[in-house]
């Protein structure tokens, strides 16, 4: 599979500053740098949302059980439809009400498709199905460009036979469901935030049908980016009071989506010359990664750096500096990606008994590293590159911040922070 560009960051062409004088640039990974103004603080402006569904501009990229829309002919492509695509699944008019509107009318034996704003394409530049649709002239108060949303046409309740109506009718215009990966790599930079984004969304609300508080069926609001515990239900054919719930009363961050704090780092020795590397027994044979793990409550990065290296691979670390994140969408993680320098002498010796999650840990020397990143980089599934020496060290592609992290020790980024 070709290398999938990765995204630029949008200040970066004339960045003079002095961070990046004393720092070095920026690094922007996959899955990160949507070209979309996402608008956040107009979810709840049914107006807006409205005007910009039922826009003839607006875009829509439809997920089936996850799977993304894609081109039939290119799946490094996402696949685009109109509004008459999606309206006999959604309707015409999703957002005409607004959420106190929606909470009093909650009928929880109606299906409802999860639809997702994605955001604002203001200059037109982002890629969708060919069609020129920023001439189409949509415009909210300040605020001008090709609206996209995610609707979920998952087959499911009272709406499944539509659903798959919808399913069928897009196949037929060249466009099908990418579903040989689940994580879906290949896409190009842009597109893979977009559909990093729509999934990660998507999973949440379907992940989330009951309330965590009280257990009741909850409603997806705030164009997705929300679910409330109606006080009532009219599944019975009237508004029924339901039982009480504390995320009526107060501020819960129950309703709404959790990103998980993950750290990922590349550990360096005391000299320099190494970066311990470790592997998992599922990978195939030779594949190393950098070691990662989820950060704890009550704990800083730099901790949760020097915590999960010794628990897995007996290591101890120091000095740690944080090199650059990546959102992960399966199905909710943000990887903080960290450099960090073992201590020397006793500090380095590898030791598994602790943490049995790695069937190996070990330290590599820089020269084996940079031949492997040269040689020995594909996505796990995918065979060797050519040029690959069998037995040879293996990595994860361009795409996977861990990646980034070795490609920075191997070209001495981590010399100029520790």
């Amino acid at each position: 599979m070709p290398i999938p560009s990765l995204p630029i960051l949008s200040h970066s062409a004339n960045d003079n500053s002095h961070l990046t004088a004393k720092f070095g640039p920026e690094t922007s990974n996959y899955f990160s740098g949507s070209p979309l103004n996402r608008l956040s603080f107009l979810r709840t402006d049914h107006d807006f949302l409205q005007l910009a569904f039922s826009h003839p501009s607006a875009a829509f990229l439809l997920m089936n059980s996850l799977a993304p829309l894609v081109q039939a002919s290119d799946s490094s492509q996402l696949g685009f439809v109109s509004g008459d695509q999606v309206f006999p699944l959604t309707g015409r008019e999703p957002f005409v009400k607004t959420e106190e509107e929606l909470v009093g009318e909650f009928d929880s034996s109606a299906t409802r498709p999860v639809v997702i704003f994605l955001g604002v394409d203001e200059d037109g530049s982002f890629p969708s199905d060919g069609a020129d649709r920023a001439e189409e002239g949509f415009k909210y108060k300040d605020y001008t460009g090709v609206p996209y949303f995610g609707v979920d046409v998952t087959p499911k309740g009272t709406l499944s036979d539509v659903a798959k109506g919808v399913i069928e009718k897009v196949k037929g215009l060249g466009l099908e469901f990418h579903e040989n990966s689940p994580r879906h790599m290949g896409l190009h930079a842009g597109q893979a935030a977009t559909y990093g984004y729509a999934r990660a969304l998507l999973d949440w609300n379907v992940r989330n049908p009951f309330c965590a508080q009280c257990g009741q069926p909850t409603l997806s609001v705030n164009a997705g980016t929300k679910r409330v515990c109606p006080p009532t239900d009219s599944a019975s054919g009237g508004p029924v009071a339901r039982l009480p719930c504390a995320t009526r009363n107060t501020v819960s961050n129950l309703s709404f989506p959790r990103t998980d704090p993950t750290v990922i780092m590349a550990i360096v020795s005391s000299d320099g010359t190494r970066i311990l590397l470790g592997r998992q027994r599922r990978w195939p044979p030779n594949w190393y990664s950098t070691l990662a793990g989820f950060q704890e409550p009550g704990e800083s990065i730099e901790e949760a750096v020097r915590r999960e290296v010794w628990e897995e691979s007996g290591v101890k670390v120091g000095r740690v500096v944080l090199h650059s994140s990546q959102p992960w969408p399966f199905p909710a993680s943000l990887m903080i990606g960290a450099i960090g320098q073992a201590l020397p002498g006793d500090g380095e010796t590898v030791y598994l008994g602790n943490d049995k999650e790695l069937e190996d840990a070990r330290w590599f020397s820089t020269d084996e590293v940079r031949e492997a990143l040269l040689k020995g980089v594909s996505n796990l599934g995918e065979a060797a590159p050519e040029g690959y020496v069998q037995g040879r060290l293996r990595l994860p592609p361009q795409t996977a911040i861990a990646n980034r992290l070795i490609t920075a020790v191997v070209d001495g980024w981590w010399r100029a922070k520790i």
